[in-house]
């Protein structure tokens, strides 16, 4: 399916949220949202996917 992640279109075979971040490669601690949607990490494995979704995933950052 076509989706955006974080502003690039890509494809994925991806059918949930959880299986998109395995698909990419995307680990550790980071947020993520469907669609505008804050999407919090114990239902993203419920969250699913659909063609034309815009999903953004972002890594928290330290510094000052």
């Amino acid at each position: 399916m076509k989706i955006v992640l974080n502003g690039t279109p890509r494809e994925v075979a991806a059918e949930t949220l959880a299986d998109l971040l395995s698909e990419c490669g995307m680990s550790g601690r980071v947020a993520t949202a469907v669609n505008e949607a804050f999407v919090p990490a114990t239902l993203r494995a419920a969250t699913p996917l659909h063609d034309g979704d815009r999903i953004e995933v972002v890594a928290p950052m330290q510094g000052g």
